[in-house]
């Protein structure tokens, strides 16, 4: 019951939390989307399974859950869904040394209600509270790379990513299955 009613109250809060002037002394730099805005504040690096329903993992599972930004100031559950590069990727990656502390972060924040964008987060730099030195949010494609050392080649990460192969090709290009595929291709290039 703990959980649904605090679940509901992060759920209601976005608005509440527009009222807060996260703005100031923010140096993000804009991606020209929609709905965005500079946002810097102070937060909790937390696993948001954990968060939102008490199944919990040590070191908020080692990368393999998604993370979120517990925002200090009103207690808002704060959606990190890119870091710095162009890619939407990373964000995890770059939360993943913090969890469980209290970090300050600088980025961009998606909030419309016409979209129902509510506290999506595109963290660019990072640094435990307290401490004066930012780290840039935006070593996944370098990690990435010698994580992969075979898949190096030339054009993005994601073309030659083993898992993303491995998934296209299995379930083909639009996740449909090969034989959709080429009806599809079949379709589009006759």
């Amino acid at each position: 019951m703990f959980r649904s009613l605090a679940l509901l109250a992060l759920i209601a809060s976005p608005a509440d939390a527009q009222d807060i002037d996260f703005e100031t002394g923010s140096e993000a730099r804009s991606w020209n989307l929609y709905a965005e805005y500079p946002a810097t504040f102070e937060a909790t690096v937390v696993d948001i399974l954990c968060e939102l329903t008490g199944d919990c993992v040590d070191n908020c599972g080692d990368g393999a859950r998604q993370l979120g930004l517990l925002r200090t100031v009103d207690d808002v559950l704060v959606f990190p869904n890119k870091n710095s590069q162009p890619a939407f990727t990373g964000a995890a990656q770059e939360l993943l040394p913090y969890c469980g502390q209290l970090v300050d972060v600088d980025g961009l924040e998606l909030y419309d209600d016409d979209l129902g964008a509510f506290n999506i987060y595109l963290v660019q730099k990072i640094r435990a509270a307290g401490t004066e030195e930012w780290t840039t949010a935006n070593s996944w494609t370098k990690d990435w790379a010698e994580a992969n050392p075979d898949a190096a080649g030339s054009g993005p990460w994601f073309r030659r990513d083993p898992r993303v192969l491995a998934e296209i090709a299995e379930e083909g290009y639009f996740g449909l299955g090969l034989e959709a595929d080429e009806e599809i291709k079949a379709d589009l290039w006759p």
